[in-house]
């Protein structure tokens, strides 16, 4: 019997089925084996991919872990209606619904849990929170060149609002992506940024 030959890399630069391999290969091992079962050598071996290839791509579990979050969410997009509270509403809209879709909530579930007593994981947490916040951050720097937000208010202070708000739904399981449940956050979200009226004294 002939052995399988491994995939491997295009120099430098990924080859996208070897990629493919990898993650998929790191995401039905976590289907099956949670995250203790997952490694470098175990997914190298079930996407029949050199263990060096895959450590080039992701140097750690922990990368690899978001790597398969991040490929699953790739497709929610920061959506640009036109108002603060519209976008706020579409991208946790959006947000939740995928949260709620397959076992995109419980990994998510599981890296923030990890990353709690794992350094890998939560320093790969903090790069990707750090670009998502940066993301969402978009949606607050156009409501202040609209006038929709004080000048003084901070982006990414509100980008910052807005993800711990989200991750807190999604911690306690209550992902309603009904309006009823997400305009009166909306509201409170976009509100922590809107020009306050000044009021006079009278003396």
């Amino acid at each position: 019997m002939t052995e399988q030959k491994s995939r491997g890399s295009i120099g430098a630069r990924r080859n996208p089925e070897t990629e493919r391999a990898v993650l998929d290969a790191a995401e039905a091992i976590l289907v099956e084996g949670g995250y203790p079962a997952l490694s470098i050598e175990a997914v190298a071996r079930r996407a029949r991919a050199g263990k060096p290839t895959v450590y080039r791509w992701w140097p750690s579990r922990g990368r690899l872990l978001l790597a398969v979050y991040d490929r699953r969410k790739q497709d929610i997009a920061i959506p640009d209606t036109g108002s603060l509270d519209g976008d706020l509403l579409l991208f946790l809209k959006r947000l939740f619904a995928f949260w709620a879709t397959g076992p995109n909530g419980d990994l998510f579930r599981l890296i923030i849990a990890e990353a709690q007593s794992d350094p890998d994981v939560a320093a790969a947490l903090a790069d990707y929170v750090a670009q998502r916040r940066r993301m969402i951050a978009a949606i607050f720097d156009r409501a202040l060149l609209r006038g929709d937000m004080d000048p003084q208010a901070s982006s990414d202070i509100a980008a910052e609002l807005t993800v711990a708000a989200a991750w807190n739904r999604l911690l306690h399981r209550r992902l309603d992506p009904s309006d009823e449940a997400l305009v009166p956050l909306v509201r409170q979200i976009a509100g922590t940024g809107r020009p306050r009226p000044v009021r006079s004294l009278v003396v």
